[in-house]
């Protein structure tokens, strides 16, 4: 497994924008699939965005267009740009990478949407 750190969560007003980002202990961009899911309280995690090994993206329809996601091979990061934020945004955001099935996350940063 790989260890994988989240940070640039927090609180921020309905239409603003947050960079999160994902510090990974090692070259690990290829060939895992990397991810960021969410999760409200009380619920099972949800993918919110994907960046497969080969370059492709895919993303929930409810972020489409608002969430980019990024990486950064030379520093092991990857990001989830969120902006025009909405309150149902509020949640715990992790970090996944995937490989042959066998999933690491990240401890979750929180990420709050409210005026």
């Amino acid at each position: 497994q790989v260890q994988l750190v989240e940070s640039g969560g927090g609180l921020v007003q309905p239409g603003g924008s947050l960079r999160l980002s994902c510090a990974a202990s090692g070259s690990i961009f290829s060939p895992y699939t990397m991810a960021w899911y969410r999760q409200y309280t009380g619920q099972e995690r949800e993918r919110v965005a994907l960046f497969t090994s080969d370059w492709r993206t895919d993303y929930a329809d409810s972020v489409k267009g608002r969430f980019p996601i990024s990486k950064d091979h030379a520093k092991n990061t990857l990001y989830l740009q969120m902006t025009s934020l909405k309150p149902e945004a509020t949640a715990v955001y992790y970090c996944n990478a995937r490989l042959r099935g066998s999933d690491s996350w990240g401890q979750g940063t929180q990420v709050t949407v409210s005026s």
